[in-house]
């Protein structure tokens, strides 16, 4: 963690960076090392942005098999000590701007350690002068000469004429080119990004539909259609309803935010579709629907997932968030966090989706956005409406708010019974977390585990805002948590080897 705040690594690196294992720290690997304990014996930072000097932290690492800081902007002598460090096998320096005599040792024994030779300031024979002029003369021009190639390649790609550049960001009605048969537009203040994100005509969206034939689902913006590309992958288009109350800057917010992240537990973003008469957004298809229908089904009765498969996707979705939050060069709020925008993979996998109301933190100094407080009822941060600010810490409220959703398997609101907040602090003041867990778990699950969910959920709906605690925080507590409830599962299925219900997952057909 000192490494990750000395050189600002922006990393998901949160938690244990071991345990559980398939959710270990990018670029860290462990191993049980001396029997009793699990150690770090594997870091890659390659590529990974570092500057300044090697830090004297790595030298701390005394399990550590395999260092690779190799292609950043590290400056400065390599501290003696790291290439002795007793376990270490593989250092790789190469591609920094490193110098001092510590690089020109001649490691032996079982290191295996690779830095650029340049590095080094060994005297260069005499003999060798003139060639050394010869490259120093030469080697700057080829430079200019690829710069100003790659110059001139970059600009002509820039041409209007190419269909993939050139979308204006305006609140107005794009207007007709006449020399093009697609509606592009002509005022180009302000452009989408650009992006390797396909541009789709309204006719491609007919064809790879069927005609939007199968409706998969139907939200603010306006329905949502299965379809299939020309290598049949499956993609689910989005289209914009003239009723819908999401507009064009809706739109841009949802293009301009999904075209600057990508995480695994994001919504991957396509495509789109802008014509005169037509807003569409094309995702990746996620075959398994929606959190919120697995916990409620047609008619609000379902066959739900077990506690750990609910603690799984609660812990990949929050992480989606804390990326949002923390991983971004520009954060983002979300601004709309509820069940029905956590969406689930053919594998299970969680993604958070629906970013049509997100705002960017300008800069790092900024702490919030001024804005019309937007979002679902139920899930909505009190403190937007009282200040009309919106913070990180909203998105946290309503994440809370799923948390006591898929703990209690209760809907926010309840006509005649109020928030679910309140409805939960009037049962947890028994002491009895039964009477709070959702009935249809039918008791099986690991009471801490739930007590630490339900603990967590109360703490991200706290009143006060500075007791609200970053997403971070809540991805450690998850990870906790499923911990926990692993370990349940993994003893009652050694206690029953004949039966596989303890770890069983339910799943629901989708809605036509």
């Amino acid at each position: 963690m000192a490494i990750k705040t000395e050189y600002g690594v922006k990393k998901n690196w949160m938690g244990d960076p071991c345990f559980p294992t398939k959710f270990a720290w990018e670029g860290v690997r462990c191993s049980n090392t001396s029997g009793n304990a699990t150690r770090i014996v594997s870091l890659d930072l390659s590529a990974s942005h570092l500057h300044g000097l090697i830090s004297k932290n790595f030298t701390l690492f005394t399990a550590l098999e395999n260092l690779d800081l190799s292609y950043n902007n590290l400056s400065g002598p390599m501290p003696d000590s790291l290439p002795t460090l007793p376990s270490l096998r593989v250092l790789n320096l190469s591609g920094n701007y490193l110098n001092g005599d510590s690089l020109c040792k001649n490691y032996t024994g079982l290191l295996v350690y690779r830095y650029d030779s340049d590095g080094c300031t060994l005297p260069s024979p005499k003999k060798n002068k003139g060639t050394l002029i010869a490259i120093s003369v030469v080697v700057p021009v080829l430079v200019v000469v690829v710069l100003l190639l790659a110059y001139f390649i970059w600009r002509e790609k820039r041409k209007p004429s190419d269909p993939i550049f050139v979308q204006p960001v305006s609140t107005h009605e794009p207007e007709r080119d006449s020399n093009e048969s697609g509606r592009h537009t002509k005022d180009h203040r302000d452009h989408l990004p650009n992006t390797e994100n396909r541009r789709f005509t309204y006719k491609e969206l007919e064809k790879f539909t069927g005609n939007f034939k199968q409706l998969i689902g139907q939200g603010g913006f306006g329905l949502v259609y299965h379809g299939r590309l020309e290598d049949n992958a499956e993609i689910a288009v989005k289209i914009r309803s003239e009723s819908s109350s999401h507009g064009l800057d809706q739109f841009l917010a949802e293009v301009q935010s999904l075209t600057k992240v990508h995480h695994r537990n994001l919504v991957s973003l396509i495509g789109y579709c802008w014509e005169r008469d037509h807003l569409a957004l094309v995702y990746e298809y996620m075959s398994q629907g929606s959190l919120f229908y697995h916990l409620r089904g047609r008619n609000g009765a379902a066959e739900t997932f077990n506690w750990g498969r609910r603690i799984r996707i609660l812990l990949e979705a929050a992480q989606g968030l804390d990326y949002l939050h923390k991983g971004c060069i520009l954060p983002i709020i979300h601004r709309d966090v509820k069940t029905s925008n956590i969406l689930l993979g053919h594998n299970l996998q969680a993604k958070i989706a629906d970013f049509g109301l997100s705002k960017h933190f300008i800069s790092d100094s900024q702490t919030h956005v001024s804005a019309t407080a937007a979002g679902t009822t139920g899930y909505v941060d009190p403190e937007c409406y009282l200040t009309g600010r919106i913070t990180e810490s909203s998105d946290v409220y309503s994440f809370g708010i799923v948390l006591l959703e898929v703990a209690t398997g209760e809907p926010p609101i309840v006509p005649g019974q109020g928030l679910i907040i309140q409805r939960v602090k009037d049962k947890i003041s028994s002491g009895d977390i039964s009477s709070v867990a959702d009935p249809r778990l039918g008791g099986a699950y690991d009471v801490s585990s739930m007590w630490k969910v339900v603990e967590t959920a109360m703490m991200c709906t706290s009143d006060s805002v500075a007791q609200r605690p970053p997403m971070a925080s809540v991805v450690i507590q998850l990870k906790e948590s499923l911990a926990l409830e692993e370990a349940r599962e993994g003893s009652s299925t050694r206690a029953n080897p004949g039966s596989d219900l303890a770890g069983s997952v339910f799943t629901v057909p989708l809605a036509r």
